[in-house]
């Protein structure tokens, strides 16, 4: 039965729209048509603010953070035990084909929403794709328009149309039911309700499946509505910055193929470095510590070292890995990849989903008393005596980040039992130690990532009575120097049983990583406008990359970035992980308006230190190299052959003199990469080959 109010309200929606002045040439997109407001509210801070700069200012805040809340909490405990009962149900194939035909079935609002736009690209793929998926495709149940034809989605929205006729975004709200909105994508979703074909069918049985259609389609937004409220310290926050960029990226036309560049093009463009080069100009002899002598008397970084005059030679080529940018390069860590992590024919919200990633499970140790508990990931091998491998990852990332999920399955497939700690300079790990951490100079810090370990190993035992017979630990970056100073820490007490450390691209300089991180924030063009295209293609770049990694449509290596795209993109992440710190160290509440991100929109890692920390990077650079340094840990290394030390030469956070440096220093236990950057070398067969035959070594 057709709803005749809602067919007025599209007629009248649409004569609104076709007497608009357009003031467009055809499939152009005129940024400057829409949200001047967000532009201008975003300016004057020292470092981008998303939220303000795609949405604009946050006039309902209170407001919103209240219903933000409430809808999180409804998710929770109403929306998502539904969504988990349906994705038990139906297996994940069915409920792919499901949402595909659904997908199929809204062909009507992409139609319209293009001929608005003028767009006759857009019209001639979404009418070919409907014709070819309806038809070859069995009513949509499958994509032959994308995987037979190549004819790609454009996934038009009727907000996209309402933006290119110039009707002002509006001011940000978050409402029941729904989490991030402005009075034109409410708009927009009133239109698309219209024209979907389904709403106008009102019989008993079809209720029943319009609801079986929302019910699926909305189980596919759960895994994203777990991450953002459990990784992030303000949710609130990241899902408005998210929500902001995405709405951009569509109506700006920015998530069309042509955003792409192939890798063909890449090989093609591409302005490759020579790998060989590189490694020539480290020169030959590592350079001597500054301030070391060959005789006597000991300094702050340790006692008497030889000083060798080996020439520095890469102890592992990569072929044909075709370094881009040291930064650039630094983001193939996002290929470190296992296919058998997610693998099963159950959906990720499935209680008959056995992944691997579904068997880790999660525990908690009271660290600090009136404190929330500490939540560590774990997955025990049956053997109780099994070796047991702790990982410790990247600066800000959680207990089950994606790499240390990916390490897990490398060291659960070689015997061992895995417990993953989130990192010390995360959230998490603050808001469950004492009143008054600050985390940031790894001497101190290892006291606590020590203390943290014993509780978690002194619960497992409890629990399962385990009784390793090996200990490896591993980390990764800022992870990685926090395992170094553990080292150090343990062999003069052996609290924890380790007898094996394993670090990959620790900082060697702590001071000039963190001054890099902030030089590569303050490089690229402050003006908001700029700063705002330039962030949503690099976005919309990331987003299509994802989309083909889970297609599995291409062996993507090379990357589709210029230098100052993968600044861009280190940037916004760096920061986040600042942000969130810095959230949880002032204590602010959840629920309230709050100014803090105008202070901390102006805060560098230097600020951090010398705020939180209590120290100047230039006065106090000795009280840095004794606390923030590898140099700091000279007679460990030079004692001790418990552990290896991998880094690549192009890393972009340490010098080459560092490197000199420390090889003086660990000899054969640093294990040289010729590139690969910082991490960008993870994925790799010859890194993960010498990785399984250190724990092996290790093990035996």
């Amino acid at each position: 039965m057709f709803n005749k109010n809602k067919i007025i309200a599209l007629f009248l929606a649409l004569l609104l729209v076709f007497n608009t002045n357009f003031g467009f040439s055809e499939t152009v997109y005129n940024e400057n048509s829409i949200d001047i407001q967000a532009v201008e509210t975003s300016k004057g801070s020292r470092y981008p603010d998303y939220a303000k700069m795609y949405l604009g200012e946050d006039k309902h805040e209170n407001f919103n953070r209240k219903m933000f809340n409430l809808n999180s909490r409804l998710n929770k405990y109403v929306a998502r035990p539904i969504h988990i009962i349906w994705s038990s149900v139906m297996p994940k194939f069915g409920m792919d084909r499901i949402r595909d035909a659904y997908n199929n079935i809204e062909y009507p609002k992409r139609l319209v929403s293009s001929i608005i736009q003028r767009d006759g690209k857009a019209v001639k793929q979404e009418t070919v794709r409907f014709l070819t998926n309806t038809t070859l495709g069995l009513g949509g149940l499958f994509d032959p328009a994308d995987k037979i034809f190549k004819v790609k989605p454009t996934n038009e929205n009727m907000e996209q149309a309402l933006c290119k006729c110039k009707v002002p975004q509006g001011s940000y709200f978050v409402v029941p039911g729904v989490n991030s909105c402005t009075p034109r994508s409410l708009c927009g979703k009133t239109l698309e309700a219209a024209l979907d074909p389904v709403v106008y069918l009102g019989s008993p049985v079809v209720s029943i499946v319009k609801a079986a259609l929302m019910l699926n389609r909305t189980s596919y937004m759960q895994p994203l509505a777990k991450m953002i409220e459990s990784d992030y310290a303000d949710p609130y926050d990241i899902h408005k910055k998210l929500f902001g960029m995405e709405n951009y990226i569509r109506n700006a036309n920015l998530d069309r193929d042509e955003t792409l560049l192939t890798e063909k093009q890449l090989v093609e463009e591409g302005d490759f470095k020579d790998a060989e080069k590189m490694v020539a100009e480290l020169g030959d002899t590592p350079a001597p510590v500054e301030g070391l002598t060959t005789g006597g008397a000991s300094n702050i970084l340790g006692d008497i070292l030889p000083l060798g005059s080996s020439v520095l030679k890469p102890d592992i080529i990569l072929k044909d890995y075709k370094p881009q940018t040291p930064v650039v390069d630094s983001m193939r860590t996002a290929l470190f990849e296992n296919p058998n992590v997610n693998k099963s024919m159950w959906n990720e919200l499935s209680i008959w989903n056995r992944s691997f990633a579904k068997r880790i499970k999660t525990g908690s140790v009271f660290v600090s008393e009136g404190k929330p508990e500490y939540k560590y990931k774990y997955i025990l091998q049956k053997d109780k005596t099994a070796p047991l491998a702790i990982i410790y990852p990247s600066i800000g990332e959680s207990a089950g980040a994606h790499h240390s999920v990916i390490f897990a399955k490398l060291f659960y497939d070689e015997g061992y039992s895995v417990v993953m700690q989130g990192n010390h300079f995360q959230w998490e790990f603050v808001k469950s130690m004492p009143d008054g951490f600050c985390p940031g100079l790894p001497l101190k810090d290892s006291e606590q990532i020590r203390l943290v370990t014993y509780k978690i190993l002194e619960d497992l035992n409890k629990k399962y009575e385990i009784a390793p017979r090996e200990k490896v630990a591993l980390g990764t970056s800022f992870g990685a120097m926090g395992v170094l100073f553990v080292a150090q820490k343990e062999s003069g007490e052996n609290l924890l049983g380790i007898s094996k450390y394993i670090a990959i691209s620790p900082p060697i300089e702590l001071g000039y990583a963190l001054n890099k991180a902030d030089k590569n924030a303050e490089e690229f063009d402050k003006s908001s406008d700029e700063v705002k295209q330039k962030t949503a293609v690099t976005a919309a770049k990331v987003l299509q990359l994802l989309e083909l990694k889970k297609d599995g449509d291409t062996n993507i290596e090379t990357l589709p970035f210029s230098d100052e795209e993968g600044k861009l993109i280190t940037t916004f992440i760096l920061r986040q992980k600042l942000s969130d710190l810095i959230f949880t160290i002032e204590n602010v509440p959840k629920n309230k308006k709050t100014d803090v991100y105008e202070m901390i929109n102006n805060m560098s890692y230097k600020d951090y230190v010398e705020k939180y920390l209590g120290l100047n990077s230039e006065k106090d650079s000795d009280v840095l190299k004794k606390t923030a340094s590898l140099y700091a840990l000279s007679n460990y290394l030079l004692a001790n052959d418990n552990y290896k030390i991998y880094h690549s030469f192009d890393d972009y956070f340490v010098t080459k003199d560092q490197i000199a440096k420390l090889k003086t220093i660990a000899g054969k236990n640093l294990v040289c990469l010729d590139c690969g950057s910082h991490l960008g070398f993870l994925y790799r067969e010859e890194f993960k080959e010498a990785l399984k035959n250190d724990i092996r070594a290790s093990e035996n």
